[in-house]
């Protein structure tokens, strides 16, 4: 790689970060209304053709954390050129793909390469910013991406109706190959220097298999049925190696993840509250999709551009949470956000006038969106940047795998109380009880974050005290 000034190493740096994102969360976002398209032109069902969907959310999820500790331990540089390099690959292959056989295994590449360069990206930015700068860097990162999550439903109806679904892809591919570019000449390298160049290869298995059984399971349980051989089978499964991979990671001289991360309890507050943050979002956006269609009676059309507004204080909510990380703690502004979600959640149940609705709506995304965008911007300052990868890889884990069972889960409960309750009442209790949730949950971090400022193990929220190293696990930055 040419040397380049630290300025210029840094812009490119996050210019290829923030395009890479951007595209991830396009086609993340994309591809749900393109689904009857893809159906209707490769002669499946639209239950078969749901596989391009669930096989990417397989491969994502279960990438996240051995992406993220192949960039701590071999390097984020390379890293995150395989994970983009298999992106675009996989966004070629789909474009071309003859199949449905073919276009499922092309998802397969582009979800493990997005496995990759989500959990590096933020540990690419973490090492290359300065700390003063680091939480406006990853902010403006997310900022960007979360345009391509408010643009990836028109740009997937789009393109569905117009000269075909295919171009969702070959719109990536050339996007992709930029990011490439910019990354090969501009990212520079870093790793956990303090970590052999040695992989838990049984980790990896153990922990790939779990999370394969598990989201199998539950993205596929309505359609089985839960109580089906198949699904029990892989809950059963997913048990079981998940807890082979703990007794691995406790015997392991090197292990995948090290457990010690969880007794950081700032990290283990961020987590959860991002987690809960993104179930939230998850059960929103599909509970409203659902109301607008089906009880509004809008079109699609219609119903994306309501979805304009919270999708735009989705996209704010990166750089707003970027100014907030300066002057607030992290655990504070993701109590904020849980604040800011579970209010809207449950206001948004109680209104029906457009004039009150869309901006609640918007409320609920501001809300949402800070708590599951900020959590990555949290955990970076919870914890050493050495072990960046890592952490980022076990939160973006939890957050899709999380957010993947309460979308299940709101599912069959609709399914299980619409034949006795009409669907508009069935979608509000929904809401109120996810916002009660959000609530509680953000109740419960700053009350144990008090708890740990009088026992001195964290500082109050009131001081802003200099940020002192941390070790693997144990120790908290600037909680």
């Amino acid at each position: 790689m040419r040397a380049e000034s630290p300025s210029a190493a840094r812009t490119g740096a996050f210019i290829a970060v923030a395009v890479a994102l951007f595209c991830i969360q396009v086609d993340f976002f994309a591809l749900n209304l393109a689904i009857p398209g893809i159906a209707d032109e490769l002669g499946v069902t639209p239950s078969a053709a749901q596989w391009t969907l669930s096989a990417y959310m397989l491969a994502i999820g279960c990438f996240f954390i051995v992406g993220g500790r192949l960039g701590d331990v071999f390097g984020r540089r390379g890293t995150l050129l395989v994970g983009i390099a298999l992106f675009a690959a996989g966004s070629v292959g789909c474009a071309l793909a003859p199949g449905l056989a073919l276009l499922v295994a092309a998802r397969i590449v582009q979800g493990i390469g997005a496995g990759f360069v989500f959990p590096v990206s933020v540990a690419v930015i973490s090492n290359a910013f300065p700390e003063a700068s680091r939480a406006r860097a990853l902010g403006a990162a997310f900022g960007i991406a979360n345009i391509g999550t408010a643009l990836g439903p028109f740009v997937g109806g789009g393109f569905t109706e117009g000269p075909g679904w295919r171009w969702i892809f070959w719109l990536l591919a050339p996007l992709s190959a930029v990011a490439l570019l910019i990354a090969v000449r501009y990212v520079p390298d870093s790793r956990d220097t303090s970590a052999p160049r040695q992989l838990d290869l049984i980790g990896c298995f153990t922990i790939v298999c779990t999370l394969a059984a598990l989201t199998t399971a539950v993205e596929r349980g309505s359609a089985w049925g839960w109580d089906s051989v198949r699904t029990l089978t892989l809950l059963g499964t997913s048990v079981l190696t998940g807890g082979l991979f703990l007794l691995r990671e406790r015997l392991a001289r090197h292990p995948l993840v090290d457990l010690r991360l969880f007794r950081n309890v700032p990290y283990v507050l961020v987590t959860g509250m991002g987690s809960v943050a993104n179930m939230g979002y998850c059960v929103t956006v599909f509970v409203a999709t659902l109301y607008l269609q089906g009880v509004r009676g809008l079109s699609p059309l219609m119903a994306g551009i309501v979805f304009l507004a919270p999708a735009v204080l989705v996209a704010l909510a990166g750089p707003l949470g970027a100014r907030l990380a300066p002057r607030m703690r992290p655990t504070a502004v993701m109590a904020l956000a849980g604040a800011i979600a579970g209010t809207g959640m449950i206001t948004l149940s109680h209104v029906t006038a457009w004039w009150l609705y869309v901006p609640v709506f918007a409320w609920c995304g501001l809300g949402l969106g800070l708590g599951w965008t900020f959590s990555s911007v949290a955990t970076q300052q919870v914890v050493p940047t050495a072990r960046a990868g890592e952490a980022s890889g076990v939160l973006l884990t939890f957050l899709v795998t999380l957010g993947a069972i309460a979308l299940a889960a709101a599912a069959t409960t609709i399914t299980a109380m619409t034949p006795e309750r009409p669907p508009e009442e069935v979608y509000d209790t929904i809401l109120r009880v996810g916002g009660a949730v959000i609530l509680l949950v953000s109740v419960v971090v700053m009350a144990v974050r008090h708890r740990l400022a009088l026992q001195g193990k964290v500082p109050p929220l009131s001081l802003h005290a200099p940020r002192p190293p941390a070790d693997a696990g144990g120790s908290a930055r600037n909680p």
